[in-house]
């Protein structure tokens, strides 16, 4: 267990216990939590941030299978010497996977277009895309290309990131798991780290929406025809 937990340090004993047990062992989760405690593997608590309440909007569809929605974001970060670099993370609503995180100092309405017909040739486009109202998004390229593909655009309130609370919560994990754990020397080995990050979240992250399944694990199982991923080739970021 201290070693599942040492390699994968921001799981709590949840997704430890998953892990643990996936080896074979058998320790019921109280039993679990208590060795957790007992090795002192707790995860640090985090200081509580004072929140406005705020009214969620709800979502003008319910996804039912893989390439119902899929949600974008971009989320900023830095090299060691300061500079600056951009991410784009794309996931499927339906089955938690990360579809692409395209890593670039700058990046625009056509690499959000690249990446999107990326990911359409290997699994098909989607019926919606939840974005916000930044620039890229609301531009006419993709407005062209979700025209092409007959797929709807559900833009957030400008100020409600909640609105898009599916890559809201994906990018915490990404930052928490990922960026935040990272000194990236050079774009490219940042790149080589996140594409690494990404294929590990969904091939044996625990997703607690999923029944403690990873989100590959999760579309495999899913009827064919209804849209599941294909193996995935590697990727070559901007």
């Amino acid at each position: 267990m201290r070693e599942i937990a040492h390699t994968r340090v921001r799981y709590g004993y949840r997704r430890v216990h998953v892990l643990f047990r996936r080896e074979g062992w058998q320790l019921g989760r109280n039993q679990a939590y208590r060795l957790y405690c007992e090795e002192q593997l707790q995860l640090r608590s985090k200081l509580p941030k004072r929140r406005k309440m705020v009214v969620t909007r709800v979502a003008k569809i319910v996804p039912i299978k893989p390439n119902d929605a899929w949600s974008m974001d971009f989320v900023a970060d830095q090299l060691a010497d300061g500079s600056k670099f951009r991410t784009l993370t794309i996931v499927d609503v339906f089955t938690k996977e990360a579809l692409a995180i395209e890593v670039g100092q700058r990046l625009n309405g056509e690499h959000v277009v690249s990446a999107l017909n990326r990911i359409a040739a290997r699994r098909g486009a989607p019926r919606h895309l939840f974005v916000d109202n930044g620039s890229e998004f609301s531009g006419r390229l993709l407005d062209m290309w979700a025209y092409h593909y007959r797929a709807k655009i559900d833009f957030s309130r400008p100020g409600k990131p909640t609105d898009n609370c599916h890559i809201e919560t994906f990018n915490g994990s990404f930052r928490d798991e990922c960026l935040n754990l990272h000194w990236f020397e050079t774009l490219g080995e940042a790149k080589a780290i996140v594409e690494a990050w990404r294929r590990d979240y969904n091939e044996s992250r625990p997703h607690s929406a999923l029944k403690e399944l990873a989100p590959a694990e999760f579309a495999r199982q899913l009827v064919p025809s209804s849209g599941s991923t294909e193996p995935e080739t590697p990727q070559k970021s901007l």
